[in-house]
């Protein structure tokens, strides 16, 4: 005989549209009940009590027309509200991080041009050894951070190893050798390792399809700002502080970088929210935790579980990470626009233009970060503008294959590429989605995604583009091509195997254009005819009240 149980919980249908209002209030715990209730069991009833307002703000023409360009002006007020305090913490927090940890990253591009070469006397592949030890650094922590974010809140991960990357990144003006600096930059990939997977998985946990491309793109994409803020900085620093207190102007981007970075970790413990289920951010209301709840139930987003190594290996054992690495990683290997300077110091340009015309190439990538991800949340379709960004790259390194072209037409490549710098982060948010089944599997396969590119990047950069060859190179830009060729196909093979398991598992497409299994539509449908308690009445409340204390308590049942 199964057990009754009775969820008590109240919906304010202000808050979700009248179809999505239904399935938010459940989590995924209760599904199986429901499922057994079907078979012939009995006992488990849903009552709800839906709080319906005086008033509905209307969305004014000016608001849809402006929604074209972020898409909060059309939405209504309460879920206006909701997502403009997740893009004012969240989102602006993650575009502040990944701004530091691109700065933090690449300075040394910007240092080595601008006297490091010369002072630290670095012959041969040094410069290239300096993103190698990084690339280990940070393959070594990329899979390991995401099992430790298990257990530790991304809240207090995440800054805590960004205060330590930036304390290393000052130590790197400290350096007497470049030994020292190879171990050191080790050490600051080591560090940086959690912070993109761990954004990522955080950032796709909250926002809904319409939301989370240009999101997620525009967080990676701060990469492109970072770059033009180190050459700017890097140009300044030259200019202001060559010499001064005896500090090279190199070695004082690296202090400056540090400074900067320390206090935008800081912020992090404040910022970052964990996940719907598990949230505990000071700048959320009771109200907003419910409701953040509700809106990841109502499209089908399952929160955190506990990993097991049985689950851990199990994961490994199935289609999706194997599948995820071809979209995510090859475009990656071909990646050549961080010679760029090399060659512009070959064409005779001064250090101040070396660090400043490539910035112009990061304004265009800062442009597709926004352009081609907000056409696919519009229409609802990722796919095609991962391909016309893989273009961009495909013809621009085309062009630097070629290289007997005028100046000018390599210049123009080396900066067309940039267009292309939201192919990765679109298929992030298609990947979000497609394993929005599981928390887990979407972070681990960035991580290992992210492994598998700092592998190829800590060796095949020296064999594609070798110091002693730049500024042309015999094979590097002629691969290029063929990465992002093989990037493209590698997409349509993880789309076939992401429909294969939606049709044996029989999964179906709900309003949102995400596939969840079936009985969620069913519970859907059973919810939308359930009985309504009378708003107010103690029943009711004293059921909420023990049932969503709070949401740490509710994804615990859950589960």
């Amino acid at each position: 005989m199964a057990v009754e149980e009775k969820v008590m919980t109240t919906i304010d249908a202000s808050s979700l549209d009248n179809r999505a209002g239904a399935v938010a209030v459940i989590g995924s715990g209760i599904h199986e009940d429901l499922r057994n209730t079907e078979a012939g069991a009995k006992g488990v009833y849903v009552d709800i009590n839906i709080a319906v307002p005086q008033s509905k703000q209307k969305v004014t023409r000016i608001q849809k027309i402006l929604r074209y360009v972020w898409d909060t002006f059309g939405k209504e007020r309460e879920e206006r509200l909701y997502v403009q305090k997740l893009d004012r913490y969240l989102f602006l927090f993650g575009l502040l991080s990944d701004w530091v940890k691109y700065l933090d990253q690449t300075n040394v591009s910007n240092a080595y041009v601008s006297g490091m070469s010369e002072d630290m006397h670095m012959v041969g592949q040094d410069r290239n050894l300096l993103t190698t030890f990084f690339n280990i650094g940070y393959l070594v922590g990329a899979v390991p951070s995401q099992l430790i974010m298990n257990r530790v809140r991304p809240s207090v991960l995440i800054p805590t190893c960004e205060i330590v990357w930036s304390v290393l990144v000052m130590l790197l003006a400290a350096c007497k050798t470049t030994k020292a600096m190879f171990g050191v930059r080790f050490l600051i990939g080591l560090f940086e390792a959690p912070l993109w997977p761990g954004m990522m998985t955080v950032i796709g946990s909250w926002y809904t399809p319409d939301e989370l491309g240009k999101r997620v793109s525009l967080f990676g994409i701060a990469s492109s700002v970072a770059g033009m803020f180190s050459g700017y900085i890097q140009a300044g620093v030259y200019v202001s502080m060559n010499g001064r207190y005896g500090i090279a102007g190199w070695k004082w981007l690296f202090l400056i970088d540090g400074i900067i970075s320390i206090p935008c970790a800081v912020i992090g413990y404040y910022c970052i929210p964990d996940f719907p289920t598990t949230t505990r951010a000071r700048w959320l209301t009771q109200k907003d935790r419910e409701y953040g709840v509700k809106r990841m139930a109502a499209i089908g987003r399952k929160g955190p579980q506990n990993i097991t190594m049985g689950r851990f290996f199990n994961l490994f054992k199935s289609w999706r990470p194997w599948a995820f690495l071809g979209p995510y990683c090859i475009g990656s290997f071909g990646g050549s626009t961080g010679y760029f300077n090399l060659w512009l110091k070959a064409e005779g340009y001064s250090v101040t233009q070396i660090n400043v015309i490539p910035t112009a190439g990061s304004a265009i990538g800062v442009l597709s970060g926004y352009l081609w991800p907000t056409l696919a949340d519009l229409t609802g379709v990722r796919w095609p503008y991962f391909i016309i960004s893989n273009f961009w790259y495909i013809l621009g390194n085309l062009i630097l294959a070629i290289w007997n072209v005028p100046s000018k037409v390599i210049l123009f490549a080396n900066l067309i590429q940039n267009l292309g710098d939201s192919a990765q982060n679109i298929f992030n948010a298609l990947g979000q989605e497609a394993f929005q089944d599981d928390t887990e599997a979407r972070s681990i396969s960035i991580a290992l995604g992210n492994t598998v590119c700092y592998v190829f990047s800590a060796w095949l950069p020296l064999v594609l583009f070798p110091t002693n060859e730049a500024p042309h190179y015999k094979y590097g830009y002629k691969f290029s091509v063929g990465f992002y060729v093989l990037s493209s196909m590698s997409l349509f093979l993880f789309m076939y195997l992401s429909k294969r398991e939606v049709r044996l598992k029989g999964k179906v497409k709900n309003e949102f254009g995400l596939y969840v299994d079936s009985d969620e539509v069913a519970i859907r449908r059973d919810y939308e005819t359930t009985s309504v308690y009378d708003e107010g009445s103690e029943e009711s409340n004293a059921d909420l009240e023990k049932g969503q204390s709070n949401s740490e308590t509710v994804v615990k049942s859950a589960v």
